[in-house]
């Protein structure tokens, strides 16, 4: 166990520890600066590292970005995971508390996440829309599974197009929220699941 500078005992972070807390380094980073102007020894000097154990973690700063892109996809779909069995209409209510309380809790990450699309990183792009598709299919195969809403799947060949619009714009939406609407999170989870249901509607 290190010992720092006022004499107060520090535990070694284990090998996942050390990995976290570098990516939330790197989250809040490029939360708030573009890609291009994130630099890894900032990284390293703010989690109080050498550049050379980052490195050990993440071998380019493309990886450590795409990690951080994939660790926030990651959450995001555990925490909006459809129920088998709960109609979508419950399903919408409840996987939009939980989207927002993570928009919320985890701001940096979030913004991070979608500034990846802007990245000029053609790896980092590729990792973000990897991880809206995997979003788009949850979605898809929610409603599929749904009595109410998987006749419309099958009939309507425009509900995966929709389904990504509206992504689109709840993406916009939370965004503007983080920035400071005046919107309490019942009233924007309202209106991102009246958007959903407006464009399945028949």
């Amino acid at each position: 166990m290190a010992v720092d500078q006022g004499g107060r005992a520090r535990r070694r972070l284990s090998t996942e520890e050390r990995r976290e807390q570098l990516l939330a380094v790197g989250a809040r980073l490029f939360s708030e600066s573009p890609y291009d102007e994130v630099w890894i020894e900032q990284v390293a000097e703010i989690a109080g590292v050498s550049r050379g154990l980052l490195y050990h973690y993440f071998p380019a700063k493309r990886d450590f970005f795409a990690a951080v892109v994939e660790r926030e996809s990651e959450r995001m779909l555990r925490m909006t995971a459809p129920v088998p069995g709960v109609p979508v209409r419950e399903q919408l209510t409840a996987g939009l508390d939980a989207y927002l309380e993570y928009v919320e809790t985890h701001a940096h990450g979030y913004r991070a996440f979608h500034r990846a699309d802007a990245a000029g990183d053609q790896a980092v792009r590729r990792v973000y829309r990897r991880a809206l598709g995997a979003q788009e299919r949850q979605i898809l195969a929610a409603l599929a599974a749904d009595p109410e809403f998987g006749p419309v799947l099958e009939s309507r060949p425009d509900t995966r197009l929709a389904v990504r619009g509206w992504l689109a714009f709840t993406t916009a939406v939370c965004l503007e929220w983080l920035r400071g609407a005046q919107l309490g999170r019942d009233q924007v989870r309202d209106l991102c699941a009246r958007a959903l249901l407006g464009v399945l509607a028949p």
